[in-house]
């Protein structure tokens, strides 16, 4: 059980970098600073095929993150978990798209001091615990990584989750297909979907379509390479689909994509209650 007596005293702001020195020294040592959670938000500017903007990613991650706001917001102050939200993380680990026009990628070794050296000064801050929130599939090898480097010099307590992981409600899962759950990897319904209800004004669906992938070919040909389970192949874009995207783009609404965002909202402020809550290590 959280200790409710001392540490529902709130932050004067959710945002890390809208907080003082003085905000951070006077809550050092207190119930507050020892079951506040850093959010480290990460996405991506990296092509989404014809119909997307680069900042696909970031977007996404951003509007779940300002989704979860209005919950956390609406529940009874002494059960909102503490939490503190990180400058957005832009340009993220995207090898796999730089054959594209317009991607930005930092390098394995650059990624991976950049977000351990934030680590760093999250623990000197005083903070303990640490969720990175991602929406880009192809860093999560990296967050995993991450999370370990961080516990293993720090201390911390590190959890990584990416939004299209977390549960879905029956009403989506109805609007969904196993098909597209599969195959739609990269710009197709649930992306799509989500840009069209987040800024609608920068998705072209004049050029969206059926993106075919490449792995639907191999799924149906081999038996342990084409699972999506035994072998993994080491991809660039391309290799699913010469126009960058993998999945029926031209499916996707922003009525699914408010779900989608709605749905990822509800479920992020719970893990990050849950975080709040363990035992530190």
């Amino acid at each position: 059980m959280a200790d409710t007596t001392t540490s529902h005293v709130s932050w004067p702001h959710w945002r890390w970098d809208a907080l003082s020195t003085r905000d951070f020294q006077a809550r050092a040592d207190t119930a507050l600073m020892a079951r506040t959670v850093a959010v480290l938000p990460l996405g991506a500017t990296e092509q989404h095929g014809p119909h997307l903007p680069l900042c696909v990613d970031t977007a996404i991650t951003e509007g779940i993150i300002d989704a979860m706001q209005v919950h956390w917001h609406a529940q009874p102050e002494n059960t909102r978990p503490p939490l503190l939200i990180l400058p957005t993380q832009a340009i993220g680990f995207s090898p796999e798209h730089a054959s594209f026009a317009g991607t930005l990628t930092l390098s394995a070794t650059t990624i991976l001091a950049l977000w351990n050296d934030i680590g760093a000064g999250i623990a000197a801050s005083g903070v303990r615990r640490v969720l990175l929130f991602n929406s880009h599939g192809g860093q999560v090898s990296v967050m995993d990584m991450v999370a370990r480097q961080l516990r293993q010099q720090y201390g911390l307590l590190v959890y990584s989750c990416s939004w299209f992981n977390l549960p879905r409600t029956e009403e989506i899962e109805a609007l969904s297909n196993a098909h597209e759950d599969r195959f739609g990897v990269h710009a197709g319904e649930d992306e799509t979907a989500i840009m069209r209800h987040l800024c609608p004004e920068w998705v072209a669906m004049e050029h969206a379509q059926h993106f075919a992938s490449t792995s639907e070919q191999r799924a149906a040909q081999y038996d342990l390479i084409g699972n999506g389970k035994s072998a993994k192949m080491g991809w660039m874009m391309q290799d699913y689909n010469r126009q960058g995207a993998a999945g029926n783009a031209a499916a996707a609404t922003a009525e699914k994509g408010q779900l989608l965002v709605e749905n990822a909202a509800r479920q992020l402020l719970t893990v990050v209650g849950e975080i709040s809550q363990l035992p530190l290590p």
